[in-house]
């Protein structure tokens, strides 16, 4: 645990200019870099990849164990409704309410 408050704020301003300078990277570099039609959509099909393992292991994982069948059966079912365009206030209440349900009847 770093206690120094100089090293403290000294790494602070490090990463806020080196986040920064990414972040004013993209604009300048987008006219001198050529990027494939290929490559983007590689990198537009890896975000829709990355946040579908991060739901799994949401819905599937309780730190290192199982979650139980509750939880991944309230997500389906939002998925299922979310898939269907059903309303957002919709999805999240009938996924609660299955998870709740299922957890009320003594399903883990």
């Amino acid at each position: 645990m770093i206690t120094d408050p100089v090293v403290l704020v000294a790494s602070t301003l490090v990463l806020a200019v080196g986040t920064f300078a990414f972040r004013v990277a993209g604009p300048l570099l987008r006219a001198k870099v050529e990027i494939s039609d290929r490559t983007q959509r590689l990198v537009a099909v890896s975000a829709v990849v990355l946040l579908a393992a991060l739901v799994a292991t949401s819905a599937l994982l309780e730190g290192q164990e199982f979650a139980g069948v509750a939880r991944p059966a309230g997500v389906a079912v939002g998925g299922v409704l979310a898939w269907r365009k059903a309303p957002f206030v919709l999805v999240v209440i009938a996924a609660a309410g299955t998870a709740a349900g299922l957890r009320l009847l003594g399903v883990p």
